[in-house]
């Protein structure tokens, strides 16, 4: 029998249980970084770099709706694991008022590798609607002078490790055709394209390795066993976590740092560390 009493008391848990659930998904997990640490096996991997340690950081979306105090938080977190190599694979900012400056003061923070630190750009990156190139190269400038090497279409050798830096989808600059006539046959090589649709563009003949991709937050809400509602691609398998390709290719998504809606449940933001070795 329901009772006013009993009727009460499972209101007051119910909205208890609400309660902390918000608060959950809107000030905890949204900074509760995890390190995933994993293998990185790259065919021709030079000796020197057996066991180096590159780090991925994505969709950092500096600006307002994320706290710079939780940014320098993770950066110091990231550079206590003294990393060989660090690749940024995108939306390093959103689009916001004021951006640049706040951009300014962020990047000099950014954590950096000991061999090398390579970066491409993401769609937020080229401003509203992806539009602006100006503005790209605007947050390019700021990041190469905060020693974040911008690769855009373009290859930048690390001690016999070619990385190649594409540019992005979205803001229809994604051109590798301009790339792979200038690949160094035999050698190790890593692809970093900030949105994961990008495996899907009948370009990729001739390319064999790895390719890291950040772009889709994991989702930021997914619930537990089902796939999560809100993707930013096409092909919605592309999620999170590592991927087989066709052409033997392999994928990597970076479920990003930051947010353009703080929220975030079952999809933690994401260091990743790999641990570099012959395939």
């Amino acid at each position: 029998m329901i009772t006013r009493r009993n009727f009460l008391r499972s209101t007051a848990t119910s909205s208890c249980l609400g309660l902390a659930t918000g608060l959950y998904t809107w000030r905890w997990e949204t900074h509760w970084v995890e390190v995933v640490e994993r293998p990185l096996p790259l065919a021709n991997l030079p000796d020197r770099l057996r066991g180096a340690r590159l780090i991925q950081l994505s969709d950092i979306h500096i600006g307002p709706r994320v706290e710079d105090s939780y940014l320098c938080r993770v950066f110091d977190e990231v550079r206590a694991l003294d990393p060989d190599i660090v690749a940024y694979t995108g939306d390093f900012t959103s689009y916001e008022a004021d951006e640049l400056r706040h951009a300014a003061r962020m990047f000099p923070r950014l954590p950096r590798g000991r061999r090398a630190t390579v970066g491409i750009l993401g769609n937020h990156d080229y401003g509203p609607a992806w539009s602006r190139p100006d503005h790209s190269d605007r947050i390019a400038a700021l990041a190469s002078a905060s020693g974040v090497r911008i690769l855009r279409n373009e290859i930048l050798n690390v001690d016999g490790l070619q990385v190649i830096g594409l540019d992005d989808l979205w803001a229809r600059r994604f051109h590798p055709e301009k790339v792979w006539p200038s690949l160094q046959p035999g050698s190790a090589n890593l692809a970093l394209s900030h949105n994961p649709d990008t495996v899907d563009e009948p370009v990729w003949a001739g390319y064999q390795g790895w390719i890291l991709c950040g772009h889709t937050h994991g989702g930021q809400c997914k619930p537990p066993f089902l796939p999560p509602p809100i993707l930013p691609v096409k092909n919605r398998n592309y999620v999170a976590g590592e991927y087989a390709l066709a052409g033997d290719r392999r994928m990597y998504i970076n479920r990003g740092l930051g947010h353009l809606m703080q929220v975030r449940f079952n999809v933690r933001p994401e260091i990743t560390v790999f641990h570099l070795e012959p395939a």
